[in-house]
């Protein structure tokens, strides 16, 4: 399970608060189906909401503390029946972490005009 400091947890708690749950663990509870889903939004997204249908505390706080020993991430919030979870993306080999493309100089290009399709040579 990732450890994070009080103060990193606050931040990621303020980040989270306009989140949607894409995530819910429903009447069977935390299936395999619910991790790999759990994994693919941390994968996507790095910070998730989960929705728990169910009124037991207990066992929400279990479902937390499984899915971030499964999936290897940080229990953020437990407020009502939403959980919160962090787990950092991993940083790929070329130090780029976009799928953009990466641009020759770092600049745009200036937009090219009309007249500059036409050629320079003025007419006398």
């Amino acid at each position: 399970m990732l450890v994070i400091t009080a103060a990193q947890r606050r931040a990621l708690r303020a980040r989270a608060h306009s989140l949607h749950p894409v995530v819910s663990i429903a009447q069977k509870g935390l299936t395999d189906a619910v991790a790999h889903e759990a994994d693919a939004a941390l994968k996507a997204h790095e910070l998730i909401k989960v929705r728990v249908y169910n009124d037991d505390r207990d066992e929400r706080e279990a479902f937390l503390a499984e899915l971030c020993e499964r999936l290897d991430a940080a229990p953020i919030q437990h407020i009502g029946k939403l959980l919160v979870l962090y787990r950092p993306a991993p940083e790929d080999e070329t130090g780029g972490s976009s799928g953009a493309p990466a641009r020759r100089n770092g600049r745009r290009q200036p937009r090219r005009t009309k007249r500059s399709f036409q050629g320079s040579s003025e007419k006398e």
